[in-house]
């Protein structure tokens, strides 16, 4: 199974993965490229010292669509079957969605449906919630919307900051998110509507 993983960041969701494929954690996979829209993302660094092939594919003033189609090519040409979004700070479009449907997964910092988009530890605190965590959902064409994988709880302590809960969130994320590639990548999960239900 080609895995491709999109990145913006410093790519510590993109670590974890990587290492639980070439550990064989994540069984008979491959991470073929990383990709990113930002050429000094410090996660391409990190790829490239682990052997992976990475790309940088800016927008340069393109429409969304136009940058997401050469991105989709790039994905294409190498064979690639699951797409991670992995700190990837841009919306796919509906073209992007359409090239790989129910095969591109992403991380989220909060227990969708609620405090989507930008900032989630930070809407939690504000909201005063007593517990936030982590997702992990499929893409659909709608920001932080697509049928559920798998959740983690974290805690919100009374003096967090977004900095503190981002922190005891963040390893969550990268357990969260090998696991449900291992179950997606040995065929143990079914979507029936918005329900992704666990296969044995």
């Amino acid at each position: 199974m080609k895995i491709g993983i999109l990145i913006s960041g410093r790519g510590s969701n993109m670590s974890a993965i990587i290492k639980a494929v070439q550990s064989g954690f994540i069984p008979n996979s491959e991470v073929t490229v990383v990709v990113s829209d930002k050429t000094g993302a410090e996660g391409l660094i990190k790829a490239k010292e682990r052997g992976i092939e990475t790309l940088s594919i800016t927008r340069n003033g393109r429409t969304r669509e136009e940058h997401d189609a050469e991105i989709v090519a790039e994905l294409k040409k190498r064979n690639v079957k699951i797409v991670c979004l992995a700190g990837y700070m841009r919306l796919v479009s509906k073209g992007f969605v359409q090239a790989f449907p129910e095969r591109i997964v992403n991380i989220h910092p909060s227990l969708l449906p609620s405090f989507k988009g930008l900032d989630a530890q930070r809407q939690a605190i504000k909201y005063g919630v007593k517990v936030s965590g982590c997702t992990v959902h499929f893409v659909d064409e709608n920001l932080d919307h697509g049928a559920i994988i798998a959740q983690k709880v974290v805690e919100v302590r009374d003096d967090d900051t977004a900095e503190t809960l981002s922190a005891r969130i963040l390893p969550r994320e990268h357990t969260l998110y090998v696991e449900s590639i291992k179950r997606i990548v040995e065929k143990k999960i079914k979507i029936v509507g918005r329900k992704v239900l666990y296969v044995d």
